[in-house]
């Protein structure tokens, strides 16, 4: 029996969607030619109808029944289809199958989803590792790397698993993990993560955790644990199918005994077909997601936009989403007889020549910004976690931290001016011409003109902003403060992300999560509803949402948490009206005044009523 069910099943998923497809058009025109007889035939035309869109429903309708009892809509379909055409009724069971499988395709259409983001996080990590063994380097597979083992790390490569630096320094793209916009400058006795990048700068480090104990495996394992975490909504009509199958038997025994008149059952069974109910959600929410497409967001899971109707708190990750993930010169402060615009370019000059993307930043700026030609900068040396230095317009020049320039007093006045900027979340590039300070520069990464308003707007829809981010506290509270988001959780690594999450929904909310990053990759998939920023995200973090913001245009989502609002008040009323029109055809079948052929054409009315009303939402604007 078991053998018997896969093969059939196995028969049922040939084709896919565009077998589906194909049978829905040669049933519709067959439908055509058996109600207008347009071509002579030696059987009822709607039997193409029957047989295509038809039999796949009473096999699944089977299936289900044997394997799990499992009473779905499908069986109260299966039980019309063959009183029909036990009676001789072939257009009406060939109507009956012919909407019931154009539902289903719509259903299937909405809810299909890409899964590729597990896949794309485990080819982050590295394959191989640089072991070195006294004088000897030698490359291994990185599975092979054990605790203890001492690896070297060449710039722009990966870091093969979790460690501590022994030797050199360096600057660390941490956005995997923490999604912090700016590197961080890293040294002997400092801990790197596997699947972070090193900027620039050879050091070597101690394996510490290695295998499934790395930071990148644990990453994806949180990923596949809160995706599995996350349910799936079952169609309305298959909620409610046992109780329809139940009083639809009941009332056309009942009907058939008081009567003596079969068709009058019969009728009762295709009326009772829950075709509009059907209908009712998935064209809905394909109406809904053409809208969404028209302003910028693709919808990637068909649920989504039911379940975000339903949220009570969105969660931010800051960089990337909230800002623009990348740094910007915000200040320049001069302390000498030197203008700002001369610190600027003498800044851009020494800089012309650094890999480190501070470095690339202050130069990208300053040709945004001014657009004069950089001065040549002679001798170029770059010093490791300090900054650089150069001779420029025959001056030397130091541009970096405050290590690089220990040598040269700050006064306390600069100091507590740019303690300001650091409290802030900033960062400060001091600069020292000649012997003496000339002043500072100050990047941060910057916010979206649109976030304010954006988070204003949620506000008035009684939607609760909260701010995730690997972020320190001072740089988030300035943050929220700036866009009026009260909830703030700082230093947020993923698991503090997806445990925040977690507590949330133990607490009776639901979440949309919003992100870029590959570490916001299980908060999204946790969230109810995770919505990706498609043009400077990730494609995992893409891969990993239900929702994806193609052009990056966040305020746009209040439109779409209030789209989804009327997305569900569309559906409410094709249910109410669909519910009212089986209940008033049975009514009409019981007394005899409806037959299965007018009762099914009735149930095709009340079908395009559903459509057209759920269309009505292609068009619809936020006021």
């Amino acid at each position: 029996m078991q053998k018997v069910i896969e093969k059939l099943e196995a028969v049922l998923e040939w084709g896919g969607t565009t077998k589906d497809i194909l049978c829905l058009v040669l049933g519709g025109v067959s439908l055509i030619v058996s109600l207008i007889d347009l071509a002579p035939m030696p059987f009822d035309a709607a039997w193409i109808a029957i047989i295509l869109c038809g039999l796949p429903i009473i096999l699944e309708a089977i299936i289900g029944l044997v394997t799990a009892f499992d009473i779905k809509a499908d069986v109260l379909v299966s039980l019309a289809l063959v009183a029909s055409v036990c009676i001789g009724e072939d257009f009406a069971a060939g109507e009956v199958a012919f909407i019931m499988q154009l539902g289903a395709l719509l259903e299937e259409l909405t809810v299909s989803r890409a899964r590729a983001g597990i896949e794309k996080l485990v080819h982050l990590t590295p394959r191989t590792a640089r072991v070195v063994d006294g004088d000897e380097e030698k490359i291994v597979p990185a599975e092979q790397v054990r605790v203890g083992d001492r690896i070297r790390i060449l710039p722009g490569e990966t870091i093969p698993v979790d460690g501590v630096i022994r030797s050199g320094q360096t600057s660390i793209n941490q956005a995997v993990m923490t999604g912090e916009s700016l590197p961080v400058d890293k040294t002997v006795g400092d801990t790197v993560s596997s699947g972070t990048v090193n900027q620039f700068g050879v050091f070597e480090m101690e394996a510490t955790k290695v295998g499934e104990d790395s930071s990148i495996q644990r990453m994806i394992r949180l990923v596949q644990s809160a995706d599995a975490d996350k349910a799936k909504i079952v169609g309305l009509a298959d909620r409610w199918a046992t109780w329809i199958v139940v009083i639809a038997l009941t009332a056309a025994a009942l009907t058939w005994f008081i009567s003596g008149e079969i068709i009058r059952a019969v009728t009762i069974l295709v009326v009772f077909c829950p075709c509009a109910l059907v209908l009712a959600t998935p064209t809905a929410i394909m109406a809904a997601i053409g809208n969404a497409t028209k302003h910028g967001f693709l919808v990637r899971e068909g649920d989504a936009l039911e379940r975000l109707a339903k949220v009570t708190k969105i969660t931010f990750d800051k960089t990337g989403t909230l800002t623009y993930g990348t740094p910007k010169v915000i200040a320049v402060q001069t302390v000498s007889d030197f203008t700002g615009q001369e610190l600027y370019a003498y800044t851009a000059a020494v800089e012309q020549f650094s890999e480190h993307p501070l470095g690339k930043a202050i130069v990208s700026c300053y040709r945004q910004e001014v657009g004069e030609t950089l001065a040549p900068a002679e001798q170029f040396t770059m010093i490791p976690s300090q900054g650089v230095s150069a001779v420029v317009n025959g001056k030397a020049v130091n541009a970096g931290n405050w290590k690089l320039l220990q040598e040269i007093p700050i006064s306390r006045s600069l100091a507590a001016d740019a303690g300001k900027y650091l409290l802030e979340g900033c960062t400060v590039i001091y600069v020292a011409i000649g012997d003496r300070l000339a002043g500072y520069l100050v990047l941060s990464d910057t916010v979206r003109q649109e976030s304010a308003a954006m988070i204003q707007a949620l506000h008035g829809m009684e939607v609760q902003p909260v701010l995730l981010t690997g972020d320190n506290q001072n740089a988030a509270n300035v943050i929220g403060s700036r866009l009026g988001i009260q909830e703030i959780c700082a230093n947020c690594l993923p698991e503090d992300k997806l445990q925040h999450i977690g507590t949330l929904q133990q607490q009776g909310e639901s979440v949309c999560m919003i992100g870029d990053g590959i570490n916001d990759a299980p908060a999204l998939k946790k969230a109810n509803v995770g919505i990706a920023m498609g043009g400077v995200g990730s494609d995992i973090a893409v891969d990993a949402s239900d929702i994806a913001l193609v052009d990056d245009e966040i305020k746009e989502l209040p439109h779409l948490l209030a789209l989804s609002k009327k997305m569900m008040k569309t559906i409410q009323r094709n249910l109410i009206f669909s519910m009212g029109l089986n209940f008033l055809a049975i009514a009409l079948a019981i007394t005899g005044i409806l037959g299965p052929v007018v009762g099914a054409l009735v149930h095709n009315a009340g079908s395009v009523v559903v459509i057209l009303n759920s269309a009505m939402l292609l068009r619809w604007k936020r006021t």
